[in-house]
């Protein structure tokens, strides 16, 4: 049986991978893009494979096992990535920063990763400058700390919350390196006849 977490990171990187930046977002825009990120066919199979790992991984404990722990795992994730993205766009709306991923699509493998690691970090403005990613930031602490309330007491505080916010921005950090490479890679993999 192939590696859960290896089958996570491929699903997600395909799942995430985006096209091209282009013009700035207009607030509807913004708001398209973000209920796209929340219920998309995507969405769908990146919340069902990473409940999948939290289910093989039996996380949190207290849920057990079997296809209702499953389906409650699934719900929580996608529960999560609900209010990330609602918090994702009450700050990157009013705050005039663009959520996308603008992919380097040059340079070696470490340049090209370097790339996405800074697009992880910083975003830019509706102008074109750019600043550190407060709605990326704010939206995963955010919601990792809200989303936490339906976790058990132990995992329901605000440290537990912290690692959580984390870990997602740890996501989001694979998700742009996914959009970097996946258009390559699915050149190789998928050549056109």
């Amino acid at each position: 049986m192939p590696n859960p977490s290896l089958v996570l990171l491929l699903l997600c990187g395909v799942a995430w991978a985006e096209g091209p930046a282009g013009q700035p977002l207009t607030v509807t825009a913004k708001l398209k893009w973000h209920a796209e990120q929340t219920a998309s066919p995507g969405f769908v199979v990146e919340m069902a494979a990473y409940a999948g790992v939290l289910h093989w991984m039996d996380t949190p404990r207290e849920w057990g096992q079997g296809a209702a722990p499953y389906g409650k795992r699934v719900a929580s994730a996608a529960g999560a990535t609900a209010i990330r993205n609602v918090f994702a766009f009450a700050l990157d709306a009013p705050l005039r920063e663009d959520p996308r991923y603008r992919r380097s699509g040059r340079g070696n493998v470490f340049v090209r990763i370097g790339h996405a690691t800074r697009e992880t970090v910083v975003t830019r403005t509706d102008r074109g400058r750019t600043r550190f990613a407060t709605w990326r930031f704010g939206s995963a602490l955010g919601a990792a700390c809200l989303s936490n309330v339906w976790y058990p007491d132990r995992l329901n505080t605000f440290s537990s919350g912290m690692e959580q916010g984390a870990a997602t921005i740890g996501l989001d950090w694979l998700g742009n390196v996914a959009s970097e490479f996946w258009p390559d890679l699915k050149h190789k993999l998928l050549p056109r006849r």
